[in-house]
């Protein structure tokens, strides 16, 4: 389940660039555990973080990055398309 603190909103670049676990972001993304595990080695799965050699995180970004491109009109869209993503507030640095 997703908790949101008063600071971190969908406006605030924070809210993005959080770090979340496996079973969050496939919460997030309404897919299971094994199907991340299963796209980290086939490919074609969102950007992970690899923090060690045991752990990954998923920035929110990058699933909604991910999300934006397998999104299509109608089914005789291409299943992934390059679109550009939505514009999302970027930290400074």
């Amino acid at each position: 389940m997703h908790t949101q603190t008063s600071n971190q909103t969908g406006n605030s670049p924070d809210y993005y660039d959080q770090l979340l676990n496996e079973v969050e972001a496939a919460d997030f993304l309404g897919y299971t555990i094994r199907a991340l595990q299963n796209w980290r080695v086939r490919g074609g799965g969102p950007r992970f973080v690899k923090v060690s050699a045991r752990s990954v995180r998923y920035q929110r970004r990058f699933l909604l990055d991910w999300i934006t491109a397998h999104t299509v009109a109608n089914t005789s869209e291409a299943a992934v398309t390059q679109k550009s993503p939505p514009e999302i507030p970027r930290r400074g640095w």
